[in-house]
């Protein structure tokens, strides 16, 4: 019998039997994505319940941007952390624009005239983009919201993806910082304050709190350099969900209680800052499944195959093809027979012409027919808007919010 592979810990809200045939009916087939709305919200409450006060929650929308999600999270954050213009727009429909952040490398002059003409933050990444953005508020007359992006002297342990304490296309080295500040200022920008991000995805509960101590730390010795206060500091977030087996969940309590002693003893170049933590993944990708259905089953070299109407087109992520090193086996479960006695081991695969198109490789499994639906847990982000869904032309996955 060919050896199983482990797949990661169903989230304990999927525990129970899904009724995944009236979503499907209800959206209209699979595929099919899946979030509920009340996962998302408790998800909110909790973090809420766990940070000190004075800090903000945003919300990193590139984690998942569908509309119907957007509208439902506005009322519950305090802000919208946006990567493009066309998140823009989606942010505008449903949150004030001093509200929203705009982040991200190679901002085209476009999108810095929109940004500028709606009022939201724009977070600099680089001396050239801080010209072009004060040429273009120059020309338009208006006075600019403008943060800046700090690449920080340090990395977040145990991250997915580091985003600190190297040479990066991400923020401005932090001892250039000063002088674009005193620049800002000089200019007649409304500075904002910095947005500090060292790293994503880490499951690390003590590597999180060291790197937000870190980060005040750095926020206090730029303000002094400065010699004025950031009105706000938004600590990133990086704080990962448990995907595979073995990965266990970050404990926002106690990053919460460290925080709140952190912001008890910080600088005086502080003392009037606000802080924000900014989440994507932590907050939606728990709450989201994905629902594919078995077309066929094959035998193939004494393996067994199960294949079904979706893939990396949809969900590249779950294909180990978005930022994993080791492929290695998502959350996954025969969804309409979740009581049924694990009896095969079989390999998911898509529809797609490459090899490339596995959702599950060798994954034990009760025996599932043609028909049958595969549910693929921790899906809520980095889903259909992360994965290249013209691939081989075929249908867009559909999308559904429950719970709201």
């Amino acid at each position: 019998m060919t050896t199983a592979k482990p797949s990661g810990p169903i989230p304990p809200e999927f525990a129970q039997q899904l009724p995944v045939e009236a979503w499907i009916e209800r959206a209209g087939g699979t595929p099919l994505f899946v979030y509920d709305l009340a996962i998302v919200a408790a998800r909110i409450a909790r973090l809420r319940a766990a940070l000190p006060a004075g800090v903000d929650l945003h919300y990193a929308i590139k984690a998942n941007p569908l509309p119907d999600l957007l509208a439902a999270a506005a009322p519950l954050v305090d802000g919208f952390d946006i990567a493009s213009v066309g998140e823009l727009g989606r942010a505008l429909g449903v949150m004030a624009p001093d509200r929203i952040s705009f982040a991200g490398p190679g901002k085209r002059d476009e999108e810095l005239d929109a940004a500028i003409r709606a009022g939201v933050t724009l977070n600099l990444e680089s001396e050239g983009e801080a010209a072009r953005a004060l040429a273009i508020a120059d020309r338009l007359a208006i006075r600019p919201r403008l943060a800046v992006r700090v690449n920080p002297d340090f990395e977040l342990r145990g991250s997915g993806m580091r985003m600190g304490g190297r040479a990066s296309p991400f923020g401005i080295d932090a001892a250039r910082v000063p002088a674009l500040v005193k620049q800002l200022i000089a200019a007649g920008a409304d500075w904002r304050g910095f947005h500090i991000f060292a790293g994503s995805q880490s499951l690390d509960t003590a590597a999180i709190a060291e790197t937000q101590a870190q980060t005040l730390g750095l926020a206090a010795r730029l303000a002094e350099a400065i010699g004025a206060g950031p009105p706000l500091v938004n600590l990133g977030g990086g704080f990962g969900i448990p995907y595979f087996a073995g990965d266990t969940p970050v404990d926002v309590e106690a990053i919460g209680q460290a925080l709140g002693e952190q912001l008890d003893r910080r600088d005086a170049a502080l003392a009037g800052s606000r802080f924000a933590i900014e989440l994507g993944r932590w907050l939606v990708g728990e709450a989201g499944v994905y629902l594919t259905r078995v077309i066929d089953r094959k035998e193939s070299g004494g393996e067994t195959f199960l294949i079904v109407d979706g893939g990396l087109n949809h969900h590249l992520a779950a294909s180990g093809n978005f930022g994993t090193v080791v492929r290695r086996n998502y959350p996954v479960a025969v969804a309409s027979r979740r009581d049924a006695p694990v009896d095969e081991v079989a390999t998911i695969v898509g529809p797609l012409c490459t090899p490339l198109d596995r959702l599950a490789d060798k994954v034990a499994l009760p025996t599932a027919q043609v028909g049958d639906v595969i549910a693929i847990f921790a899906s809520g982000a980095y889903g259909p808007t992360a994965s290249p869904s013209a691939f081989l032309g075929h249908a867009p996955a559909r999308e559904l919010l429950i719970g709201s």
